[in-house]
């Protein structure tokens, strides 16, 4: 009985917002708190094991920034009243209330890559392959939520880590130690979330002295300005614009570049080495749409044509 009322008052004590009537009775609600899973890959935890967990993920995150699990399980376990909060501007956008009813994902299979590298340049979906090849990443490495017990919650959480590369790529920065602090001072003016605010005060110390002075110099003041008068990224339904102007998208946001970077290849390499990459593909791939012999993706894995 001790542990249910514990459980009962826990959402005091972390200073969550007080659930809303009308999710009292709801499955969502009630799943709160239990031990039995609430989705697909949820681990419930109680307050004392989530406070282990999070103490243990900090300090493995530290030792190990390239740790994604860790990093990932530290940023559930640390999110707090910010999900809610996200959950509830999204819930007043018409564009985040979309999100929230389509629950869309960013990946290799839901995402027609081969398609938005047909768009325009000068459009979003042409801009982001354009930045994945640059930096030689892929939208299929982000961690699955585990840890956070209501699966509306666990969902924002998961569409912020699916979206972290589009805003990179839409304030123009790469793949770098420096950038990526920048981008987590950027995503903490923006979203709030504990995990940008952790990742910004402790990823300095992995910088030399040159690097810290620019971050602090250039980077810094630009993150808090442009990520504090933005509109919350967290309600723009990228999937929907592909074909827009990234400037354009810009301008609406009230987004704009960072300080420039180094990146680790040129634009003009990026885009002739996706080129050959897609040509490559197709040769590979000739025989299969004629027939000729069969195919691995035919059984159901082959990326969707949606975009």
């Amino acid at each position: 009985m001790a542990k249910n009322l514990l459980r009962s008052h826990l959402p005091r004590f972390l200073g969550s917002s007080r659930i809303p009537r009308s999710r009292i009775a709801s499955p969502t609600a009630r799943s709160i708190g239990s031990k039995v899973p609430a989705y697909d890959g949820h681990i419930p935890l109680n307050w004392f094991e989530n406070g282990v967990l999070a103490a243990g993920s900090a300090f493995m995150a530290l030792a190990d920034p390239r740790r994604g699990d860790m990093v990932a399980a530290l940023g559930e376990t640390t999110a707090g009243p910010s999900l809610p909060r996200l959950r509830d501007i999204m819930l007043e956008s018409q564009e985040g209330l979309q999100i929230l009813k389509d629950r869309p994902r960013i990946n290799s299979t839901t995402v027609n890559m081969e398609k938005l590298a047909q768009l325009p340049e000068g459009t979003l979906g042409n801009a982001y392959i354009t930045w994945l090849e640059r930096c030689g990443v892929t939208p299929d490495t982000r961690e699955p939520v585990h840890y956070i017990d209501d699966p509306e919650l666990a969902y924002v959480m998961q569409r912020y880590r699916e979206c972290h590369d589009l805003y990179h790529c839409i304030v123009n920065l790469p793949v770098s130690v420096d950038a990526e602090i920048a981008v987590k001072y950027f995503e903490f003016a923006n979203l709030g979330l504990p995990l940008a605010a952790f990742s910004a005060i402790f990823g300095p110390l992995r910088l030399n002295g040159a690097q810290r002075q620019r971050l602090v110099a250039e980077y810094i003041p630009w993150a808090l300005r442009c990520g504090g008068t933005a509109r919350s990224l967290i309600t723009v339904y990228w999937e929907q614009r592909w074909e827009q102007n990234v400037e354009e998208i810009k301008r609406e946001l009230g987004l704009w570049d960072a300080p420039p970077a180094k990146w680790r290849k040129p634009l003009n390499e990026a885009k002739l080495d996706w080129e050959i990459r897609s040509y490559l593909n197709f040769v590979i791939s000739f025989p299969v749409h004629f027939g000729k012999i069969s195919s691995p993706l035919d059984d159901g894995q082959r990326p969707s044509p949606h975009y």
